[in-house]
């Protein structure tokens, strides 16, 4: 993996809603516990959010998994179609050089799906590869990377990442159980496109995965007929704990890394971040890219580590991408700048 690099990323956003308007205005209804709600909204680090559908405006906690799926691809093509011409116009990379293309999303599915009509819209070749990582959760960016990675490396060619997630497109129907309102005050829609190259100044070097097989129904995202619904467990942080300290300390010592420049971890909500500040002793400072992305962003799945990651650009060292999500799961992956 030294000789790829990231070399240009780009984002689409749908339109914002803050977080004390979606309580105010719709939740608050429709949950079965909403002083508990009222606390969790409140206390989620989120100020504001991005919807393709605003359930202030569009309703569709009634609509089935079929309407929400043609929803999907009516509003993911356009924002993918925006995210990568970002991208690759930051890379200095032309459409018809790419050689493979690769989505990941858990929140809708169709065939020919995003990765053909993306494609299409902004000029890759005929002879493109494609690629999809489906329902992984919220850690997908990172596997992702890594085997988009590995392509770039073996044929020398350009590639480019698709993170594209409309959580927005699952709202559950009235009574909201307590399991979901956490889901339902974090969550948002974003598409983050990256382009990677043979070469370049921010090198894809290392990946290391752990995934605990004790703990499988404490994170899902199941398919049910009102849209995709989430199970979450509290113990999640504590879960993540135990693997954290060995994962990252496997990640740097291979490869040599004593000091890292730069954390760009999956806000998946405050505990999550304060978890991974205690365990990995971080500074204070070091993850205010993450806290800001769940702030003005709320948790994106799979493209919200993206996020964090162009906030924290230029670094000028090392930088430590971490994610979590089904399994349950945990990503680490290494970037390093060309000159070290």
């Amino acid at each position: 993996m030294s000789a790829v690099a990231i070399a240009g990323m780009g984002q689409a956003l749908p339109p914002t809603v803050s977080q004390q308007e979606l309580w105010d205005g719709y939740f608050h209804r429709h949950v079965d516990s909403p002083g508990f709600g009222a606390r969790i909204f409140a206390n989620s680090g989120v100020r504001r959010r991005h919807a393709v559908l605003n359930p202030l405006v569009e309703d569709v906690s009634g609509w089935s998994t079929g309407q929400r799926m043609r929803r999907y691809a009516a509003e993911a093509v356009p924002l993918g179609s925006a995210a990568v011409s970002a991208a690759l116009d930051q890379a200095g990379v032309a459409a018809s050089e790419v050689g493979l293309f690769a989505v990941a999303s858990c929140t809708g599915y169709g065939s020919p799906g995003v990765d053909v009509h993306v494609s299409l819209d902004v000029g890759m070749p005929s002879d493109l590869r494609r690629l999809v990582f489906g329902h992984m959760g919220c850690y997908a960016a990172l596997p992702a990377l890594g085997a988009v990675s590995d392509y770039v490396a073996a044929h020398s060619r350009p590639a480019v990442l698709l993170n594209v997630e409309l959580t927005s497109l699952h709202v559950q129907p009235a009574g909201i159980a307590r399991d979901q309102i956490v889901a339902h005050a974090l969550f948002s829609d974003a598409a983050v496109a990256t382009v990677l190259t043979p070469g370049g100044s921010l090198r894809v070097v290392d990946l290391v995965a752990v995934t605990d097989p004790a703990t499988p129904d404490h994170m899902t995202w199941d398919v049910t007929d009102l849209g995709f619904r989430m199970g979450l467990s509290p113990k999640v942080p504590d879960v993540l704990a135990v693997h954290l300290r060995p994962a990252v300390d496997t990640l740097l010592g291979r490869n040599g890394v004593r000091d890292v420049a730069g954390w760009a971890v999956h806000p998946g909500g405050p505990r999550i971040l304060e978890t991974v500040e205690d365990v990995l002793q971080l500074p204070g400072d070091a993850l205010d890219a993450s806290r800001a992305v769940l702030a003005e962003h709320g948790n994106c799945s799979s493209a919200t580590v993206l996020l964090v990651l162009q906030r924290l650009l230029p670094v000028d060292g090392p930088v430590v991408m971490l994610a979590f999500g089904p399994g349950l799961t945990l990503y680490a992956l290494l970037l390093r700048p060309d000159h070290q």
